[in-house]
């Protein structure tokens, strides 16, 4: 989450105001995520939602600094200080084999059930049996193997 700016923190760079719009809109977003109500839902699946919307704006950056180069490096890494972006999660999509990663959980080892293994959504879809629900019990992703 951001940070709040005041008085006394560093204005934002050059070309913020570009993309200040898109990020209040996912400011809100993200609002309306944690105001929801969660009831009927199991305690991971309230989650869901907030970090659909933390992935989305963390893309949202990443692109358009490493796709479009629309932002300079300056505001780039400014965004990354203030919390608007994930900077491990960007980090990992910079390598192959993780372009399409959903979270950092889906690739740590210590939380699944057997160990050394990932999250069932980095198994690729030609590898899992049909009629099988893939669905991860962190972040809800369907599949986000580099081959699905």
């Amino acid at each position: 989450m951001p940070k709040i700016r005041t008085t006394r923190t560093k204005a934002p760079p050059e070309g913020y105001e570009d993309i200040e719009g898109i990020l209040d809109e996912y400011a809100n977003k993200m609002r309306d995520a944690e105001n929801e109500s969660h009831e009927g839902k199991r305690k991971a699946e309230s989650l869901w939602s907030i970090m659909r919307i933390s992935h989305a704006r963390s893309r949202y950056i990443y692109e358009l600094y490493y796709k479009r180069e629309a932002v300079s490096r300056e505001l780039y890494d400014w965004l990354l200080k203030e919390g608007y972006a994930d900077a491990n999660l960007i980090a990992k999509w910079k390598k192959t084999g993780y372009e399409k990663l959903c979270c950092l959980r889906c690739i740590q080892t210590r939380d699944m059930n057997y160990q050394g293994s990932t999250c069932i959504c980095r198994v690729p879809k030609a590898q899992v049996r049909a009629g099988t629900i893939v669905e991860c019990v962190h972040c809800g992703c369907r599949g986000c193997s580099s081959d699905s």
